[in-house]
């Protein structure tokens, strides 16, 4: 197998996160093509003021993919939140739930909006089922993302690689949807999205900042600094041990 490099990376790499200072720093690398938000992340922000947050990351970072997500439960209430978050810029993607908190199905305003020629990101996607609709829902309309979250698959110890290789191949067979990677736990997931052929994987910037170091070590490199690194920390520590 060919060791991975950054440079031969072909997944689209995408920041995940809502510290604006962090997407300002990480946007000056070439290589980072977008950026994903959530609710949950803008509250690990302090964001209070999200119409103002949103235009000026949007201002920040004017030539490159933003998602943002609405927050209401009500249907109507979405669908308004989504047609504001969608008049922020024209780089910006609204990120709707697969369904509410009653688990009602967004299928339907996902494609409408869609059609309208609103940029979608449906996101927390975890089952086939969900793909199938919400592939099937954005397909011809404006350029969208379904969000599946093989990250927290794995975390409960599903096997996340079925169902991102038929996220992939339906969305592939489309015009107008790609597939996102998300909840990325670690630096090899990037190298997994990329062999898959996944258009799109967004990860924390502490992953996405050890990229540059794929391909720069081998196996037996990192074995003896491994082992360095043990008789280093050994000495600073002042171990000893009578024999």
């Amino acid at each position: 197998m060919t060791i991975a490099t950054l440079a031969g990376l072909k997944v689209k790499l995408f920041t995940d996160g809502a510290d604006k200072a962090q997407i300002v720093e990480m946007a000056k690398n070439k290589w980072i093509a977008g950026f994903t938000t959530n609710p949950s992340l803008l509250k690990q922000a302090g964001v209070k003021d999200y119409a103002t947050f949103g235009r000026d990351l949007v201002d920040a970072v004017p030539d490159r993919h933003i998602s943002f997500e609405v927050f209401s439960d009500d249907m109507p209430e979405m669908e308004a939140q989504a047609r504001v978050i969608n008049s922020w810029g024209s780089n910006v993607y609204v990120k709707l739930p697969v369904t509410t908190t009653r688990n009602e199905p967004l299928f339907d305003m996902v494609r409408k909006l869609s059609h309208e020629g609103i940029k979608i990101n449906l996101t927390a996607l975890f089952t086939s089922e969900q793909v199938e609709q919400g592939v099937a829902a954005l397909d011809g309309g404006a350029p969208s993302v379904v969000s599946v979250f093989a990250g927290r698959l794995a975390d409960f110890g599903i096997d996340y690689r079925p169902i991102m290789q038929q996220a992939i191949a339906r969305a592939r067979a489309t015009k107008t949807v790609e597939v996102i990677w998300a909840s990325t736990r670690e630096v090899f997931n990037v190298v997994e999205a990329d062999m898959m052929g996944c258009h799109i994987i967004t990860a924390p910037a502490d992953v996405l900042k050890k990229l540059p170091n794929l391909g720069t070590k081998t196996g037996a490199e990192l074995s003896l600094a491994a082992v360095k690194a043990f008789r280093a920390d050994a000495l600073a520590a002042g171990l000893s041990l009578a024999t």
